[in-house]
């Protein structure tokens, strides 16, 4: 059965889909508080290859950032970020004009934001 991934195209496209959205929060003045967000961290190109690494496992694809971290928690990999509901619809409103971008659409891809949606929302801590 072919996974979310693989109905995205696999990881090369999933890695244009992750450049897109990264693309749009560093010139997007709705990634402002993103950009501030990762910035406490390690910052965008980090997160760039993370959020690839995280997001093959997320689509069904090789679990890369649980095989690096030993977990794919999203609490736990969160826990340090103070995230509001304004900062969750930020990232799903971004990562949604990468999905039309990059040319996707379908059933495949309104589950895929669902799922991203439940996610973001069990990360607001603020």
């Amino acid at each position: 059965m072919a996974s979310p991934l693989d109905h995205l195209g696999g990881e090369e496209a999933l890695r244009r889909l992750v450049n897109r959205f990264y693309d749009l929060v560093e010139t997007d003045a709705q990634g402002a508080q993103i950009m501030r967000l990762h910035f406490r961290g390690h910052g965008l190109a980090h997160v760039r290859e993370e959020q690839v690494n995280f997001l093959s496992g997320f689509l069904g694809g090789r679990r890369y950032y649980e095989e690096k971290h030993g977990t794919m928690d999203v609490r736990l990999m969160h826990n340090h970020v103070p995230i509001r509901a304004e900062d969750a619809e930020d990232w799903l409103a971004l990562m949604d004009r990468a999905l039309v971008d990059c040319g996707h659409s379908g059933p495949h891809v309104e589950r895929i934001r669902a799922a991203f949606r439940r996610v973001a929302m069990i990360l607001v801590n603020r």
